[in-house]
């Protein structure tokens, strides 16, 4: 199911948002502590992942780890469509 696509898709999102220079940004770049996105950018991010990838998130879901870089944000859009599929 092309996980590599949310990465591709966070990846891109990340990049074209940061107030810092974006080519600085890995995939395991701690994107919150290292400064590229304070806590308005966290609530736009948010929502994107919830329009674009098609997951909601519950108050349970909002904490660092699950957010704080492009494989964490990653894992969590595969681990809550994984988690909500009734197929």
């Amino acid at each position: 199911m092309g996980n590599d696509n949310f990465k591709e898709l966070v990846r891109k999102y990340v990049k074209e948002n940061t107030f810092k220079e974006s080519n600085l940004i890995q995939d395991d770049t701690l994107i919150f502590q290292e400064g590229f996105f304070d806590s308005m950018g966290f609530i736009m991010l948010i929502d994107y992942l919830e329009e674009n990838c098609k997951i909601i998130t519950n108050d349970s879901d909002l904490i660092e780890e699950n957010f704080q870089s492009i494989n964490a944000i990653n894992d969590f859009i595969v681990r809550k469509l994984n988690g909500s599929k009734n197929i």
